[in-house]
């Protein structure tokens, strides 16, 4: 290598070091509002099938935390459950979008996602350190359920949210992971949406922002018109869109869930495409952000004060 092309690379590597430094600062002022605050992710579709997509996003869930946020997962997995419940001879039947769960199919349920997929984001996540703690709703009574009509079975409808056991989690620096199965007060065990389930959450513990990762890049006005993206709905346009019979049945539960968390004071709610790479931190530290935002009404109350989590005891939960 000439000494001209040696001085050509060291000015090309200070110029990709110097691009990594700007997006440092421009995340800067993100990061100051966040830090020491809660953020609920609700984790499902492709990005938690999908191999690859999962490590990274397991990867920005270890940043967020290293960085002082407090994140709370919560998770559904219904795929794993359908492919499942095939191939015990229970075929899956569904009504307006909702499984019918019988207690067979409930049983199904629990070894699903609170024995492999709950168990294998656990794993995932402690490849970082010992940091992460699989949890159901079921556990401390975290999610408490009563059943949302004799026709769908055992699917439940939250009637509770314990955030005991979550601020005891938090405060100790570990990541909760929750499998969305609930309890009820006759002792069953309920099938909870997902989706349902972090927006009460989210609402119950007061977190910062909840966020929804899923196969979509955000609502749409027309679904086949994919120019039709909404970027940014206020509170109370997120209400009217939801009586707009304009949604797709699948993001009908989402939206439903940002309304419910938006309106207990969560200061934003964001429906993201989970198989965007970084979406996460796209969303949370960059001025552009990518997906649909619900934020509360101008003018609207919205609590200044959030469930902040110390982080002293997190660096000997991590390893390199």
């Amino acid at each position: 290598m000439t000494p001209q092309e040696e001085i050509s690379n060291v000015r090309a590597q200070q110029a990709l070091a110097l691009q990594r430094a700007e997006v440092l600062v421009e995340a800067l002022p993100w990061i100051k509002e966040a830090t020491g605050k809660t953020v609920v992710i609700k984790y499902g579709g492709a990005a938690m099938v999908d191999d690859e997509l999962r490590a990274k996003v397991m990867s920005d869930i270890i940043l967020l935390k290293i960085i002082g946020l407090s994140p709370i997962i919560v998770h559904g997995g219904g795929k794993e459950v359908t492919e499942l419940s095939e191939k015990l001879g229970l075929p899956a039947e569904f009504k307006n979008g909702k499984r019918i769960t019988t207690p067979e199919i409930m049983d199904v349920v629990k070894m699903v996602l609170i024995g492999k997929v709950n168990q294998e984001l656990v794993a995932q996540l402690n490849q970082h350190g010992h940091i992460a703690v699989g949890l159901s709703g079921a556990d401390g009574h975290i999610i408490r359920a009563k059943q949302a009509s004799a026709e769908l079975g055992m699917v439940g409808e939250v009637t509770k949210i314990d955030t005991t056991l979550l601020l005891d989690l938090i405060n100790a620096d570990y990541i909760p992971i929750i499998a969305t199965v609930a309890v009820g007060n006759d002792g069953l065990s309920y099938n909870i949406n997902a989706d349902e389930a972090a927006g009460e959450i989210a609402a119950a513990i007061g977190a910062h922002k909840v966020i929804f990762l899923t196969d979509v890049d955000g609502l749409y006005e027309d679904f086949s018109d994919k120019s039709s993206l909404i970027s940014r709905l206020s509170l109370s346009e997120a209400t009217r869109l939801l009586t707009s019979e304009k949604l797709t049945k699948g993001m009908l539960p989402k939206l439903h869930a940002c309304v419910k968390a938006v309106s207990a004071g969560v200061s934003r709610a964001h429906i993201l495409n989970g198989t965007i790479s970084h979406a996460l931190l796209l969303e949370i530290f960059t001025n552009e952000g990518v997906g649909t935002m619900i934020t509360p009404d101008i003018g609207s109350f919205t609590p200044d004060e959030f469930i902040a989590a110390p982080i002293d005891n997190l660096a000997s939960k991590l390893h390199g």
